[in-house]
């Protein structure tokens, strides 16, 4: 029973053997195709890794494990990687162990096979990668001669049986005569162009008949189907002419337009005249005469009626203030946003008068002695009356009116900024009003 299991598995062995190449290559899937132990091989964890670095496996020789167990632990250039498994299976053996250094992408490091499999009766399969794309020895290819086993053991049986079976296999018959040695692929093989070498029954070696239209010869997709007689022989050829026309930029009927007239140069010492630097505007300062007699007289006459003294800057501070209520706008003023929104919401017009903000500086003569200071006779209070206390007769002093001011010549000046000499000239007018003809509006 158990040498005809070992003949149904090595059969089952030989003929999956192509068909589990492509995986076995890419080192993901474990999985033993009908009942056979496989390479596994080192995978590429990035497209751009050539070579890693075991670290450690995380299993033994013997051990079972299952989809999404972690194999191994692999280093590369740029970090340390686990590698999972991707369907259930059986560490044969181990071939490259811990820490092995600078291992190639698609170089076995391990066999796998199914679980449950009796691994004393299977193999371990030859490393199919170096097999193809290496070039046999002399040795190799030399016909070997016929030697007589001496002892019939159950290995034995086995391994004559392989090569009985791999050298009857259709392939091996029809190519067998014509290449006694296996050509070495120039470039390895996409993952398309094997599936398809695959489905159509052709192995890797098959692939050295085809003549390859990609970049620096590499086989393609429409090279196989070429072969194989499904599309017409010429189309990759006329494809990789006119990609390659396209890649390169034709720039023999490209014209030239011609430039345009150049200015004339400017000549030597003769030199542009730079533009005139803009204007600053200037503040303006206008003035006029205010006379402060009629001022002067309404303080007198409110100290003798009331008994309070008003000093003159009292009188010019609202005579300042009457002054700056609604003066007219400069024609040349821009409306501030609240006019603006009040307008486009229908609120209220864009208002021609507005608040000044002008304050007069006053120029003239120093006050008589007269005006500097008075006195007041203070009357008799109502509680001394009443408790029959003599009043004091001592006459109260009165503050000092400010210096620098004249009674009858004064200049009240403001500075207007270019633009505002009209609103100038109008608070002033409206001071000077106050002042010389309406200062009793001033008291309250």
């Amino acid at each position: 029973m158990a040498s005809a299991a070992s003949t149904v598995r090595l059969t089952a062995r030989i003929a999956g053997r192509h068909a589990s190449k492509i995986t076995s290559r890419r080192g993901f899937n474990t999985t033993s195709y009908r009942g056979a132990a496989q390479n596994y091989t080192m995978p590429a964890l990035s497209p751009t890794m050539t070579e890693g670095n075991i670290a450690s496996w995380r299993v033994k020789e013997g051990d079972t494990f299952s989809a999404g167990d972690v194999l191994l632990e692999i280093e590369t250039d740029k970090a340390t990687m686990d590698v999972e498994a991707q369907d259930d299976g059986m560490v044969m053996k181990i071939i490259s162990g811990d820490g092995a250094k600078g291992i190639s992408v698609g170089t076995r490091i391990a066999v796998m096979a199914e679980p449950g499999d009796d691994l004393s009766n299977l193999e371990i399969p030859a490393e199919e990668n170096k097999a193809s794309s290496r070039p046999l020895d002399a040795s190799e290819s030399a016909p070997k001669k016929p030697t007589v086993e001496s002892s019939g053991s159950p290995g034995s049986k086995n391994s004559d049986a392989a090569a009985q079976a791999k050298a009857d296999s259709p392939q091996n018959k029809g190519t067998s005569a014509e290449k006694p040695e296996t050509p070495r692929l120039q470039h390895q093989l996409s993952a398309a162009v094997e599936a398809i070498l695959h489905q159509n029954g052709l192995s890797a070696s098959d692939a050295s008949n085809i003549t390859g239209t990609g970049p620096k010869g590499r086989i393609l997709k429409g090279d196989v189907l070429a072969h194989l007689g499904k599309i017409n022989k010429e189309t990759p050829a006329k494809l990789q002419a006119h990609v390659s026309k396209l890649a390169h930029l034709d720039l023999s009927n490209i014209q030239l337009n011609k430039s345009p007239a150049r200015a004339p140069k400017v000549e030597a010492g003769k030199v542009k005249s730079q533009p005139a630097e803009p204007v600053q505007p200037v503040d303006v300062e206008v003035a006029i005469p205010i006379s402060l007699s009629a001022v002067i007289a309404t303080q007198k006459r409110v100290n003798d009626t009331l008994g309070i003294f008003l000093p003159l800057s009292t009188f010019i501070a609202r005579a300042t203030e009457l002054a700056n209520e609604g003066l007219p706008v400069n024609k040349s003023a821009k409306p501030t946003s609240d006019d603006l929104f009040n307008a486009v919401l229908g609120l209220d017009k864009i208002s021609t008068y507005t608040r000044g903000h002008f304050y007069p500086h006053v120029a003239g003569i120093s006050l008589p002695a007269s005006v500097g200071r008075r006195k007041q006779s203070q009357k008799p209070d109502i509680i001394d009356l009443l408790t029959s206390k003599k009043a004091n007769s001592r006459p109260k002093s009165v503050a000092q009116a400010p210096l620098g001011v004249s009674p009858s010549a004064n200049l009240f000046s403001v500075v207007a900024a270019n633009g505002e000499e009209k609103r100038a000239e109008e608070f002033l007018a409206r001071i000077k009003l106050v002042l010389e003809k309406e200062p009793g509006r001033l008291v309250l």
